[in-house]
């Protein structure tokens, strides 16, 4: 692929997906071709917002087969309830499509092994949207990771939960669209987790065990979940996540020789804190800040174009490995918590 204007279309135009065309409207080289949406109103609301002036107008679709087939359209963003991102996504690969999509990418390990089977079988570009990998921030703690300013690694605490009104319909409390805490924010903690591992060790060491705590919603979802993933050696990541409790949301990594701390919402940090271990209790350290360069999407995007037109299926920074591997945690843990879902039937493991 050439360089020429990369031609996005949106695939769901709620929320999160505003965010994604704010970044595409501000970055170079691309533009918002298409939007599709369930609702034909909402989805011309969508495109009328994203239409830039001097530029075509956003094409506003009902039927995703619209976007598949049309060839102006390079890359698709998906940004569905968790349940839909299974047949959007394939039918974008099968188009020979780039995809980024939000999330979770699906809601259990063998879809998402499906997935990565149509990307090679396709030759077509797909990425997990774990946008976090991108930020700037995250650049620089990799750095004091990877120069061992925690000493050994001991352990990390992280929380991700928001108190939702209950509601049996909606996209976080349903489990025909893959609703719970898990699926919805527990995988920024499982993520951060594996980051971290990556950068202070090099990899992620196998799981010695795995304890789960869990709470349910009437819906049969996860509405909260306590999880401690034990690496051996006293080496442990704990997290709590949660979609009816409400907490500060913060990381702390630990090490024998200090401590970083991401104050509030590690996810999305432009904020960090070093601080170093000391007899006399002085805990003076380092202090940083990395704001966003638009809004925090700009990478992510900027990526699945660079590989798109380098002709490559996955991304160095969230291969289809990593997403695969955190998709077989989350299977592990919604197995202890005893959380079952309609796709677990319709896509069991390979036996």
């Amino acid at each position: 692929m050439s360089e020429r204007t990369f031609h996005w279309a949106v695939i769901g135009p709620g929320s999160i997906a505003h965010r994604f065309a704010d970044a595409v409207a501000q970055l170079d080289g691309c533009r918002l071709h298409a939007v599709c949406g369930r609702d034909a109103h909402r989805a011309q609301q969508f495109a009328e917002r994203w239409s830039q002036r001097g530029e075509p107008a956003v094409l506003a679709h009902t039927d995703p087969a619209a976007v598949m087939s049309d060839p102006a359209v390079d890359g698709v963003y998906v940004a569905t309830p968790h349940g839909q991102h299974y047949e959007y996504v394939l039918a974008a690969l099968q188009a020979g499509k780039a995809v980024l999509c939000e999330k979770s990418l699906v809601p259990n390990q063998e879809m998402g092994r499906r997935l990565v089977e149509a990307s090679r079988t396709h030759r077509a570009f797909l990425m997990e949207a774990v946008w976090t990998r991108f930020l700037p921030l995250y650049q620089d703690l990799a750095a004091w990771l990877r120069e061992g300013r925690l000493g050994a690694l001991r352990g990390m605490q992280s929380s991700f939960c928001f108190p939702a009104p209950y509601d049996p319909d909606s996209r976080i409390f349903s489990p025909a669209l893959a609703g719970g805490a898990l699926l919805d924010v527990g995988i920024y903690n499982l993520t951060a987790t594996r980051w971290v591992l990556q950068h202070a060790l090099g990899g992620v060491p196998p799981l010695v065990d795995l304890a789960v705590k869990a709470r349910l919603a009437p819906t049969g979802v996860d509405a909260g979940l306590a999880v401690t993933l034990d690496f051996g050696d006293g080496l442990t990541s704990q997290f709590q996540c949660a979609i009816d409790t409400f907490a500060p949301n913060t990381m702390h990594i630990l090490g024998s020789a200090g401590a970083i701390v991401l104050p509030e919402t590690f996810w999305e940090a432009t904020r960090a804190q070093w601080l170093p271990a000391h007899g006399n209790g002085n805990l003076a350290g380092e202090t940083i800040a990395r704001p966003f360069e638009i809004n925090g999407f700009e990478n992510e995007i900027r990526e699945t174009m660079r590989c798109a037109r380098a002709g490559a299926i996955e991304s160095p920074v969230v291969p289809h490995a990593e997403t695969l591997a955190v998709l077989g945690w989350m299977d592990r843990i919604r197995a202890l918590a005893g959380v079952r879902s309609p796709f677990d039937e319709q896509f069991p493991p390979p036996r």
